[in-house]
Order: C-alpha cells, then sequence, then structure tokens
C-alpha cells in the first residue's frame, strides 16, 4: 500500500481545519504542518 502525504502551509485556522478534516477522512495520512510565525491555530 502507498503511503499519503498532505502538506499544509500556514498554520492558521484554515490550515489547521484542513488538517484536521483530512485527518478524519484518512488517519493513517502523513500530515505536515508548516508555519512561519511563533503561534498555530487549534481544530479539533
Amino acid at each position: 500500500m502507498e503511503h499519503q502525504r498532505l502538506v499544509v502551509i500556514g498554520g492558521n485556522g484554515g490550515g489547521m481545519s484542513a488538517a484536521a478534516q483530512a485527518r478524519r477522512g484518512n488517519p493513517d495520512l502523513g500530515i505536515a504542518v508548516f508555519e512561519r510565525g511563533p503561534h498555530v491555530s487549534y481544530a479539533a
């Protein structure tokens, strides 16, 4: 099986929400989030 990865540029609300939605759709998905600033948003 091929391992899939997602790269999210921007840890703001939209980026973290997209990462959370992708995780819910595929629990085995590898996710990396890149944020320039010192803080990221939280999405559950």
